[in-house]
């Protein structure tokens, strides 16, 4: 990896948490040079704007939870266990580093929603890739005749990410895990109940 490639590595890995907590509007140039201890040339030199910055950002904290999630489901074998996957990560969000400050896909879509069009693409093209995911993952138990043929994935999916992306922001909000646990809970059971 070229110096270049190392320092804009570098910058998004030192900036991505910070853009995950305060989001777009409240991460400032200042922000961004103390997270990186480089001066804002240097910054500038990397990237062409604060814009730039964030996207980068947003990719770094979506592939983090992505690649965390990807190698959780590889190291099972029945679809319903990769499935439980999910609500057994979120029920934990709080613990890992990467979603402390919360799901970048919430945190981003709801402050982007209307103000800033390339932060919500972001945000929209992670839904439907995570989406597209679960019920991937549903159709392959439906050959496998491992989940119920009845089972509608598309319906399941939307809310799987739906119930985790509710219980997250109401456990950031209230700064407790108890509403979290009864819908991960109810969501496991949810899962189960696709067993054929």
């Amino acid at each position: 990896m070229a110096k270049a490639e190392r320092t804009r590595q570098f910058i998004i890995e030192k900036t991505a948490p910070i853009f995950n907590a305060k989001g777009y509007v409240g991460t400032s140039m200042n922000d961004l040079v103390s997270a990186t201890g480089l001066t804002k040339g240097s910054i500038y030199g990397n990237f062409e704007n604060k814009d730039e910055v964030a996207l980068a950002a947003f990719d770094h904290n979506f592939g983090a939870i992505v690649s965390y999630i990807r190698f959780k489901i590889e190291e099972r074998s029945p679809i319903i266990d990769k499935l439980l996957v999910y609500p057994q990560t979120y029920r934990n969000f709080l613990q890992l580093p990467f979603l402390k400050a919360g799901c970048p896909v919430l945190n981003t879509s709801t402050e982007a929603d209307d103000t800033h069009p390339m932060l919500r693409k972001k945000a929209v093209n992670a839904l439907k890739l995570w989406k597209a995911s679960i019920e991937k993952y549903i159709e392959i138990g439906i050959e496998k005749k491992e989940i119920k043929a009845s089972t509608k994935a598309a319906e399941v999916s939307a809310i799987l990410i739906s119930l985790i992306e509710g219980s997250v922001m109401h456990a950031k909000v209230t700064g407790t895990s108890k509403m979290l646990n009864i819908t991960m809970d109810f969501l496991e059971k949810m899962i189960r109940d696709l067993k054929a």
